[in-house]
């Protein structure tokens, strides 16, 4: 892992568009089948958009149903850290970036084989790099 990324709040808020200061600084959810890569066929990287660490490949993502990105794993273990939200009357797993803090969505265990696990994420977290 590289090193941590931390910025000021108006640092954050000058870089990023309201709606993603609000999902990826303040742990906001963008709404279902709203986000630009909930139906994303492209292969391609995706990146972190708070710091553009690389987060998830195309390979893993998958239809989920919910309306979200949804991937089975990470590119690497050390990319995506995780913990317990227990807002809105509910106890989840929360994913992070690693690298700058970045609320990316939820990790939930009802996923596909091979790592069971679901990445349900937020677009307005995520910028994908297409592959040539």
């Amino acid at each position: 892992m590289t090193d941590k990324i931390t910025k000021s709040d108006a640092e954050w808020q000058a870089e990023l568009t309201p709606e993603q200061y609000a999902v990826c600084r303040q742990g906001g959810t963008e709404r279902a089948f709203t986000g630009i890569y909930w139906d994303e066929k492209a292969g391609g990287t995706y990146r972190c958009r708070g710091c553009g660490q690389e987060l998830f490949s195309s390979d893993t993502k998958y239809d989920s149903g919910t309306g979200w990105p949804s991937f089975y794993a990470p590119m690497a273990e050390d990319r995506v850290t995780t913990n317990t939200d227990r807002s809105h009357g509910m106890i989840r797993t929360e994913a992070q970036c690693s690298r700058c803090d970045t609320h990316l969505g939820h990790v939930f265990e009802d996923g596909p084989a091979p790592t069971g696990l679901r990445y349900c994420l937020n677009s307005a977290s995520l910028d994908l790099e297409p592959d040539e």
